[in-house]
């Protein structure tokens, strides 16, 4: 008993839009994590540290 072969597929766009995962309950937004690494940077500018500084 033969089977018919199925039909060759070919990869490419499938139609379905990718949203961004959902955040794990407990973790951080990206709007927050954004804030954060500007506040970081802000707060290492007026400490007078440089990236050179650090070890």
């Amino acid at each position: 008993m033969t089977t018919p072969s199925l039909p060759q597929r070919t990869p490419g766009y499938s139609g379905r839009e990718r949203a961004a995962p959902e955040p794990a309950p407990g973790a951080p937004s990206r709007s927050l994590r954004v804030r954060a690494a500007g506040g970081w940077e802000k707060f290492m500018r007026r400490s007078g540290v440089t990236p050179e500084d650090e070890t």
